[in-house]
């Protein structure tokens, strides 16, 4: 059975192209607490790479991307 994962906060970065999905994630995550849950759907390409490698070098957690079409949301979790 499918984990749920309930978002503290969502990002709706549809539409928007490198570098605007990193650095809105960026902005919105620094207003969040340790261990919230941001949501972000993207429909950039790059963002399947740049936001997990992102989240890698900044120390917050990927816990699941979801896949539909062209969209893809990413679970993110405030870890510091």
């Amino acid at each position: 059975m499918p984990q749920v994962i309930t978002a503290d906060a969502e990002l709706n970065c549809i539409g928007i192209y490198c570098p605007g999905p990193i650095a809105m994630t960026r902005d919105k995550i620094d207003t969040m607490s340790t261990g919230q849950v941001l949501k972000v759907d993207t429909d950039d390409p790059s963002a399947e790479e740049d936001l997990p490698r992102w989240a890698k070098r900044t120390g917050h957690e990927v816990m699941n991307i979801e896949k539909s079409g062209a969209t893809m949301t990413f679970y993110i979790r405030r870890v510091k």
